[in-house]
C-alpha cells in the first residue's frame, strides 16, 4: 500500500483492523521466517513491533501494516531481478528507503544472492526492528545496511549516469558508509511508496543520484511504484491536509529521458486506480468529504 498518508501533522491512532491488509500470501511468508506458526501469537508480534516503528516516525505504511507486505515480488520487473540475481555476478541490489527490509528478505528467499544485497533508509530504527519483526539474528540474515538521506551529497552524490565501464573498483558492501562508493556499479535498484514523499525538485535530484548509482551493463534497472496520477500535479490539493506531487506516466518517462541518454534506456510506467478502504478517515477529511481517487504509478528503467 502506497504511503499516502505520510506528512501527517497529527498522527492517526493505531487500529488492528488493518491487521486484515496482510495477504495470505505474507502470512505465510511471515510465519516461514519467523517460525511463529499461532496465528493470535503472530498477530501479537506485529503489533507489538508496529507499536515500537510508530514512535519512530508515524508513517501510515507504518500504520496499515503495509510494511508486512512483500510488494517487490508483484511488481512485474521483479522476475528480470531474480534472473540478475542468477546470470550476472556480483549483481549488486540495492533497496532505497528499505523500512524494515521485508522486500530485501522476499528477494533473497527468491534466490537473489544474499552476499549482493544492500538496504538503505533514512531511519535506522526500522532496520534494527526488522531483525526483531522476523524474529530473526543478524547472522541470519547478513544484509548491510548504510543510513542516510538520498538528498544529503554526503551520502548520495549526484554525478553523471556512466555510458562505460566504471573503472574503480567494485566496494565491499559490509565496509560502506554512504552509497557514493557505489556510483556505477549497481545492477537494480528497488524503491517503493518513496518517491511521493517529496517535492518535483527533489524526486528529479533523487532520481538523478539514482541514475548516479546504476552500471552502464545492459539490463540494469531501477524500478518501484508509488502514488501518481491521470495528469501530473499536486493529488487533491483543496481537499487534502498536505500537498502531495504525483508524476503522471508521461511526465515519469520524460524525466527520466532527460536523466539519460536518449536511447540508453527503456522506461515503462503503467497507472492503476487502487481503492483504500476508510480513505476519508485516513487522510483526515472532514465529514461530508467524499474520499479522493489515487493511482498507484508501477515503473522501471532498464539500460539499453
Amino acid at each position: 500500500m502506497a504511503d499516502v498518508g505520510a506528512q501527517e501533522k497529527k498522527p492517526v491512532p493505531l487500529d488492528e483492523k488493518y491487521y486484515s491488509n496482510i495477504t495470505p500470501e505474507d502470512i505465510a511468508f511471515l510465519k516461514s521466517e519467523t517460525g511463529i506458526d499461532d496465528d493470535e501469537t503472530l498477530k501479537r508480534h506485529i503489533l507489538a513491533v508496529q507499536a515500537e516503528a510508530y514512535k519512530v516516525h508515524p508513517y501510515t505504511c507504518i500504520r496499515i501494516l503495509s510494511f508486512t507486505q512483500t510488494l517487490i515480488s508483484k511488481i512485474p520487473p521483479y522476475d528480470h531481478l531474480l534472473k540478475l540475481g542468477r546470470e550476472r555476478k556480483d549483481a549488486i541490489f540495492i533497496d532505497v528507503g528499505c523500512c524494515f527490509g521485508a522486500d530485501l528478505r522476499r528477494a533473497v528467499a527468491d534466490g537473489y544472492p544474499v552476499e549482493n544485497v544492500l538496504g538503505t533508509d533514512l531511519h535506522p530504527e526500522f532496520w534494527k526492528l526488522g531483525y526483531e519483526l522476523f524474529n530473526s539474528p543478524h547472522e541470519s540474515f547478513p544484509v548491510p545496511f548504510v543510513a542516510g538521506d538520498v538528498l544529503n551529497p554526503s551520502h548520495l552524490q549526484v554525478v553523471p549516469p556512466f555510458y562505460d565501464a566504471v573503472k574503480t573498483p567494485v566496494p565491499d558492501l559490509k565496509s560502506l558508509t554512504s552509497l557514493n562508493p557505489l556510483h556505477g556499479h549497481v545492477s537494480a535498484i528497488h524503491t517503493s511508496s518513496f518517491f511521493h514523499l517529496f517535492t518535483e525538485e527533489q524526486q528529479l535530484a533523487i532520481a538523478r543520484g539514482l541514475a548516479s548509482l546504476l552500471s552502464p551493463q545492459p539490463g540494469s534497472m531501477i524500478f518501484g511504484f508509488h502514488v501518481g496520477k491521470p495528469e501530473k500535479g499536486i493529488l487533491d490539493r483543496a481537499r487534502l491536509s498536505y500537498d502531495m506531487f504525483c508524476h503522471c506516466p508521461e511526465s515519469w518517462t520524460a524525466m527520466w529521458d532527460e536523466i539519460f541518454e536518449k536511447g540508453t534506456v527503456r522506461v515503462d510506467a503503467k497507472l492503476q486506480e487502487i481503492t483504500l478502504d476508510n480513505i476519508a478517515f485516513e487522510l483526515g477529511l472532514s465529514p461530508g468529504h467524499s474520499a479522493p481517487k489515487f493511482w498507484v504509478l508501477r515503473w522501471s528503467v532498464t539500460r539499453l
